[in-house]
Formats: structure tokens, C-alpha cells, sequence
């Protein structure tokens, strides 16, 4: 099964920059199947991987940045692929 984790922070006035450069220098303690980032108006920054797992299971996820590099806690999400649909082409 695969099971995607999402990431979403908003940057603090003028730090989009800085935390879309946090972001990308974070490692997890192991490897996603796949994963992107993404940015949004507004200094919001979005990280999706992709994992090789059950939906409940136990996967590394992104840290929360300093308090002063964002406007509120990061958003986090999980979900799994709904059957029937496409496959990524």
C-alpha cells in the first residue's frame, strides 16, 4: 500500500525564501518512494512524500521550524490512493 504525508508551513512576512531553504535541508530518517516540494503565494511551502506503507504506520515526518520562521504550526496531513483511479502516467 502507499501512503502520501503532506507538509504545509506559511513563512513568516519576507522568510519564504529562508523556509522553502529549511525545507529542502531537512533529511528524514529514511527515504521516501517519491518526494516533491512545492511553493504557493503568500510564503507557503508544501513537502509530499510517498511511502511503501500501511496508512497507520509509524514513517518520518518533516520537524517543525523555529518559531519565528512561520506564521502558525505546521499543517500536517495523511492520505491513501482511493482504488479505481489512474495510475501516474
Amino acid at each position: 500500500m502507499t501512503v502520501a504525508l503532506m507538509w504545509e508551513a506559511r513563512a513568516a512576512e519576507g522568510r519564504g525564501e529562508e523556509l522553502l531553504s529549511w525545507v529542502r535541508g531537512q533529511d528524514l530518517a529514511r527515504e521516501p518512494l517519491r518526494r516533491e516540494t512545492f511553493r504557493a503565494p503568500q510564503d507557503r511551502v508544501l513537502v509530499i512524500t510517498w511511502w511503501d506503507a500501511p496508512y497507520d504506520a509509524s514513517l518520518p515526518e518533516l520537524p517543525e521550524p523555529d518559531a519565528e520562521l512561520v506564521t502558525r504550526a505546521v499543517h500536517r496531513w495523511r492520505f491513501e490512493p482511493v482504488e479505481g483511479e489512474r495510475p501516474e502516467r
